[in-house]
């Protein structure tokens, strides 16, 4: 949270008192000829002073500011409904909007997870011939988050940070912790090379061993391979870890496939899908509007019909000018081979040959570039939303110039956390104990490094209470300890905006422009982005005034 983290530097600086800054403009020296950039560096102590005492007064003195610092913080709380940027994009030039289905245009209850875990168990059980045992375990939704890597070949399940490096203490073997000595002893070290990582669409293929988990119909596919790693390794059986990986992906693809999730869903809609009011309000508005609209998404046409005639009405299709089910993403951006099929009324399949997209009408597959080519529809005046980073997004940045927004539902829950005081006040204290420590390290007399050494241990167990806060065994989807994670570095390059639902669209007029804020670089002076009116964060107090 920027407001934190700026809070707890200045918190920092003052308990800090007579330290020179480090790149702020508390303090400012000439460098000395030669010198390429000027060291941080803590005063020296009085020669006569006893170095713990001293050291703890430092503490103190910052402990008190950063709760001096609290009240202030909590009037500056993130709003959940914000649209939040990582490039300049203004809506004045988008003329065409674009639209996934599944955790876009429709979000489903808690019991749909639940569902897909059990009817891939039940699979595994009656057609791959696993233990009867493992449907004893239930789907915990509590336990996984999105963004996580799966190691196909030694089967554990792990967090991963922007760079490559596994946070420790998020690794998974089944249901249990693997500790942090034996990932090391694993990987050689915490750091995952490049050729083991998973490939640009997040699967484990041509010789990667890791597989990410971007899509929320993941979760239960994580969770049910770690039960049935919990079941294999409690009872001592035997197991090819790659044959169980293909097997519950198998099953998992099966309930979608085999229809099993879409009948279920179709015989219960008010069980499964969340009634959302405002997705017909936000497709109403741009087309009050004069936008143009249109939906691509892998589910089937019967699936979808029944579920936007729940959600936005019978005439759901009158707001769309092009409407395509089963497109097969992410082959749909790629691939120029297939063409386009007409669906009638019936869910019949025509053999037409498509010369136009009509607006009314239903198609099946085709191929981005046939789209282009009848719709005219190209560059940064079309803007697509979708819930998969790779699958929805990173093909229509990078080789279109479509414009993209990133629907991230778990941004709003990990946004009201973020608002706690709970939380305020434990992050501006690791912020500002970090610089304590940064600060004074250069005293390494023995009796300061035992000081040193209690402030480490503090900092190691409140970066474990922070998780917590988020999710017991992942954290938060966005963050490591310190590092964003490898899900937030793939959003910030795929998606323009990103935003907890269609809805937050509703809070900015069709010509907003979105800023992203200017976070200093970590050789740029910071205190020109400390101030909250100098980036414009959507805060929450200025969304309820309005």
């Amino acid at each position: 949270m920027a407001t934190v983290a700026a809070a707890a530097r200045g918190a920092g600086a003052r308990a800090a008192a007579g330290l020179r800054s480090c790149g702020g403009a508390v303090a400012r020296e000439r460098p000395r000829a030669g010198c390429a950039r000027r060291l941080c560096s803590a005063p020296a102590a009085p020669a006569a002073v006893d170095m713990k005492s001293y050291l703890w007064a430092r503490y103190h003195e910052a402990k008190r500011s950063t709760d001096e610092l609290v009240p202030s913080i909590m009037n500056n709380l993130l709003n959940p409904d914000a649209i939040f940027s990582n490039n300049e994009m203004s809506l004045s030039d988008i003329e065409i909007y674009g639209f996934d289905y599944d955790y876009t245009l429709v979000f489903y209850s808690k019991h749909l997870h639940t569902l897909i875990f059990n009817a891939a168990r039940d699979l595994l059980i009656n057609e791959h011939r696993y233990p009867v045992e493992i449907r004893k375990y239930e789907y915990d939704p509590s336990f996984a988050i999105r963004g996580l890597h799966y190691d196909v070949q030694r089967a554990v399940l792990m967090k991963i940070d922007a760079f490559h490096y596994i946070q420790m203490g998020t690794v998974y073997r089944g249901l249990s912790v693997v500790p942090d000595e034996e990932v090391i002893d694993m990987y050689e070290g915490s750091h995952v090379p490049l050729e083991q990582m998973s490939d640009f669409y997040g699967k484990s293929s041509h010789g990667n061993t890791m597989k990410q988990f971007m899509d929320i119909f993941s979760l239960p596919e994580m969770t049910l391979l770690s039960c049935v790693n919990e079941h294999f390794l409690k009872n001592n059986i035997d197991y090819e870890p790659v044959h169980l990986y293909k097997d519950v992906k198998d099953s998992i693809r099966d309930v979608h496939i085999k229809g099993i999730m879409y009948r279920a869903i179709e015989a219960d809609i008010e069980k499964y899908i969340c009634y959302a009011d405002q997705t017909r309000a936000v497709l109403a508005k741009l087309a009050a509007h004069g936008k143009k609209m249109f939906l691509i998404t892998n589910s089937p046409s019967s699936f979808v019909d029944k579920g936007m005639r729940y959600i936005v009405g019978k005439d759901w299709r009158d707001l769309f000018d092009v409407v395509i089910v089963q497109a097969e993403k992410p082959n749909f951006f790629n691939d120029k081979r297939r063409p386009f099929r007409k669906v009638n009324e019936k869910g019949v399949l025509l053999w037409d040959k498509i010369h136009k997209l009509q607006k009314g009408q239903i198609y099946k597959q085709g191929n981005l570039y046939e789209f282009l080519k009848l719709t005219g529809w190209r560059g940064s005046k079309v803007l697509y939303f979708g819930d998969h980073i790779y699958s929805d997004l990173a093909d229509l940045t990078l080789k279109h110039g479509w414009r993209t927004g990133a629907i991230i539902p778990e941004l709003r829950s990990e946004l009201r956390i973020m608002n706690t005081e709970q939380y305020i006040q434990t992050m501006t204290w690791l912020q500002t104990l970090t610089g304590l420590l940064e600060q004074m390290q250069v005293h390494r007399d023995a009796e300061s490094q035992l000081v040193l050494q209690e402030w480490k241990k503090e900092r190691k167990e409140m970066r474990e209470m922070t998780k917590s806060f988020f999710n017991a065994q992942f954290g938060s989807l966005f963050r490591t300890d310190q590092n964003p994670t490898y899900f937030l570095r793939r959003l910030s390059r795929f998606a323009d905006i990103y935003m907890a639902s269609l809805s937050c669209l509703l809070n900015y007029d069709v010509h907003h422009t979105f800023y992203p804020r200017r976070t200093p670089l970590q050789h740029e002076l910071p205190a020109w982005s400390d101030s909250p009116s100098a980036f414009k964060a959507p805060l929450l107090q200025e969304a309820q005034a309005k």
